[in-house]
């Protein structure tokens, strides 16, 4: 084992946070909003390898594990962020810092370095590797094992799921080795998600300032208990406030206003919400995002709802759009009916192709493929604009590490080891051996053969540098997901486990990547050895994956007909939602494969076009900076993030996008500018506070209410009040839940 640098050191200067505005300016990170949140003192001497961060992150990331793992299979499934550790381990560690003995021992072969179960008081290092150890959820990978064995009724071995799991969670990490010197060290990544983070550690953990004003923590405690108590109105109460349309009051019989209106299944004019997971939903908490990425944000969300949407829809009835509803991740066939999957799998679990002939191509809602080809454009642009914008600086950063000056983070970082590059080929070697043995040795049980694995990590290999720096600048990352499954669509159609094993390696190596990378940069801002932060890292998610399995295992060998809807009593809390879609996705693009949907056999081919937009539009903003150099506004201009926020549509909705962008601009435009004390001392915390008893109440809720099914029964609970929202606008189809329209 290597060494870790966990002694107390009689070395090394200390700086305490409110010495941070004695830094020189040439020091100080170039980013106001991490001058504003980041604290330029560091204590080297705080102990972080001891008993109390393994025990507590091991058990939290158990538990967290067991808990999400249980829920994605349930009917309502319930996902517990990792700030329900970071908020339950602080009173424990206090807890634990008074009760364990300070009685120092010696373990055989560690010489005469000494160890205790209570080093001293819990420090703030500890708490961010007890978050980082127990930051699990479940694994991506399950949706594999599970869609094998509940939907298409086939078999899995163990230890194939097993090293299917563990990685495709680790080969990323090897990728984030290779990256961290572009995208951790360099003070202009400053990834704005971190700073919440930070925030929060820092109302845990350091004293007020003395000023007449309220403290952090005390904020933040303020903050979560009134979040707590609210959540109980729209999440049981009340759930009408989540979603609330003016227009569908006003005109409860008109179609036309209902799809204007709706904020759900419509444009959202006039709609509103009162729920802070409805505004927090999809795009993160918009206290979080930079201001000109919420502006990124408003253009592209206006051009394409408000724009390019309508003119579709209404005015050209593309590709029969007005026959289906306009959003809407369903299947259709022709007649505007949802289309029935299974007459065209055959035993195989390969297409039935006289059948497919006889029943007709897919259909999809008009926003839906606009989503697609949205999709298409972001992957492109993505390579494009960080190419032209920060393609010199890379190439600045790969000839020389210390091209660039320090900041103070950097300077005060260097005191500690850093984890040798050799960690992270090491282990992006054994686990890429471990995924080759799989897809040769048993390529029966996932159908993805040894090239499409080289094939699938390449791509994630490709594309994690560029969307990190979109991430670590926007806080928004556009996903691999649907090009993976284009690709191998295309390539190796009629199989849909190698389809999706092969999106999993492709995407979620790269998340796993940008996750591990989004982790240094937090140990980076609160000065945690980077040594510690790899080996816990790594710890928890292996750990996480053992559980998730173990559990998913367990769940689908124990419950009788799980997943499976029509075997299922009645109100049974089994379906499988999120598996449900996964599986969908595998007949898609698996089974019937792009060619059919969007080539030449299908009716979408034309959006193959979003390829080229995706390369011309970066390169349109690169020339007008080159032309305009002096105009700052102008390197701001983020395709990127333009294409790939709105192609989250459906499942988001516009009243997401609405009240995010709202509350986005009340909080980073006018509080920033105006209160900008405020901002400094609690919009973190804030959104931390926001987030923290949201989850709480969502878990209490549930174990309350949802696992007995106690339901309040009235007009205030009866949930889309918007009905004609879905229906089709076309006339003369007599949908079910429609009116016929003569």
């Amino acid at each position: 084992m290597p060494k870790i640098d966990n002694k107390r050191s009689t070395s090394g200067s200390k700086r305490t946070s409110e010495e941070s505005n004695k830094v020189p300016d040439e020091e100080n990170s170039p980013i106001e909003q991490v001058r504003l949140t980041v604290s330029t003192g560091d204590d080297p001497t705080l102990p972080v390898w001891t008993f109390r961060m393994w025990f507590l992150g091991t058990v939290g990331c158990i538990l967290l594990s067991f808990l999400n793992t249980f829920f994605r299979y349930r009917s309502q499934p319930l996902s517990i962020g990792i700030i329900t550790i970071q908020i339950a381990s602080m009173p424990i560690g206090k807890f634990l810092e008074k009760v364990l003995p300070m009685t120092k021992f010696k373990i055989p072969g560690f010489g005469t370095r000494e160890f205790s179960f209570n080093p001293g008081p819990f420090n703030v290092k500890e708490h961010v590797l007890i978050t980082i150890l127990a930051n699990a959820g479940s694994a991506y990978a399950i949706g594999i094992v599970t869609i094998i064995k509940a939907f298409y009724q086939r078999s899995i071995s163990f230890l194939a799921a097993f090293i299917l799991v563990t990685t495709t969670q680790i080969l990323g990490y090897g990728f984030a080795g290779i990256f961290r010197k572009y995208v951790v060290d360099p003070a202009e990544m400053w990834w704005p998600g971190v700073l919440v983070v930070v925030s929060l550690f820092r109302a845990f953990h350091e004293k007020d300032d003395g000023k007449q004003s309220t403290s952090r923590a005390k904020f933040f405690v303020i903050v979560l208990v009134c979040s707590f108590i609210w959540y109980i109105v729209p999440g049981y109460l009340f759930t009408t406030l989540s979603n609330m349309s003016i227009l569908c009051y006003m005109f409860p019989t008109s179609l036309l206003a209902q799809h204007i209106g709706s904020g759900m299944k419509g444009l959202g004019i006039l709609s509103f919400t009162l729920d802070w997971a409805t505004i927090a939903s999809f795009l993160g908490s918009p206290l979080v995002a930079p201001f000109f990425a919420i502006v990124n944000v408003i253009i592209g969300y206006i051009v394409i709802v408000y724009c390019v949407f309508p003119i579709a829809y209404w005015g050209f009835n593309m590709y029969n759009a007005q026959r289906f509803p306009m959003f809407s991740s369903a299947l259709f066939d022709a007649s505007g009916h949802k289309y029935n999957v299974e007459k065209i799998v055959n035993e195989k679990f390969e297409i039935d192709i006289p059948a497919y002939n006889k029943l007709g191509r897919i259909n999809i809602s008009m926003f839906f493929a606009i989503s697609y080809g949205l999709n298409f454009a972001s992957v492109v642009a993505t390579l494009v604009h960080v190419g032209l914008f920060n393609g010199k600086e890379i190439c600045r950063q790969f000839k020389s590490s210390t091209a660039r000056k320090p900041d103070i983070h950097n300077k005060l970082m260097a005191k500690y080891k850093s984890v040798p590059g050799w960690w992270f080929h090491s282990l992006l070697a054994i686990s890429l051996c471990l995924a080759l043995a799989l897809c040769v040795f048993m390529k029966n049980d996932i159908q993805l053969p040894w090239w499409g694995l080289i094939f699938s990590l390449a791509l994630a290999f490709i594309f994690t540098l560029p969307i990190s720096i979109i991430g670590a600048t926007t806080n928004m990352m556009p996903g691999l997901n649907v090009i993976t499954e284009y690709i191998i669509g295309y390539i190796y159609p009629g199989r849909p486990i190698a389809n999706v094993c092969f999106k999993t390696y492709g995407y979620i190596s790269m998340v796993q990547a940008i996750s591990f990378l989004s982790d240094f940069k937090l140990g980076h801002y609160l000065k945690i050895p980077p040594r510690s932060m790899f080996l816990v890292q790594l710890a928890g998610t292996i750990i996480a994956g053992t559980v998730n399995l173990g559990v998913a295992w367990w769940l689908l060998t124990t419950v009788e007909n799980i997943c499976n809807d029509t075997l299922l009593p009645e109100n049974s809390p089994w379906t499988c939602p999120s598996d449900r879609v996964f599986y969908d996705a595998s007949v898609i693009w698996g089974l019937v494969g792009p060619k059919r949907m969007f080539g030449p056999l299908g009716n979408y081919n034309a959006l193959n076009w979003g390829f080229l937009i995706g390369g011309v539009l970066p390169s349109m903003a690169w020339l007008l900076h080159k032309a305009l150099p002096t105009k700052k506004w102008v390197k701001l201009i983020n395709f990127p993030v333009i294409l790939s926020a709105t192609a989250g549509i459906p499942p988001a909705s516009t009243l997401n996008f609405n009240s995010w962008i709202v509350v986005g601009i009340i909080f980073q435009f006018y509080v920033f500018r105006y209160q900008k004390t405020w901002w400094q001392k609690y919009n973190y915390v804030f959104s931390g506070g926001l987030d923290a008893g949201l989850a709480f109440m969502g878990v209490l809720i549930y174990f309350a209410f949802g696992i007995r099914e106690i339901n309040l029964d009235w007009w205030g609970n009866q949930g889309e009040h918007c009905k004609l929202a879905s229906c089709p606008t076309e006339k003369g189809l007599a949908v079910t839940g429609c009116p016929v329209q003569l």
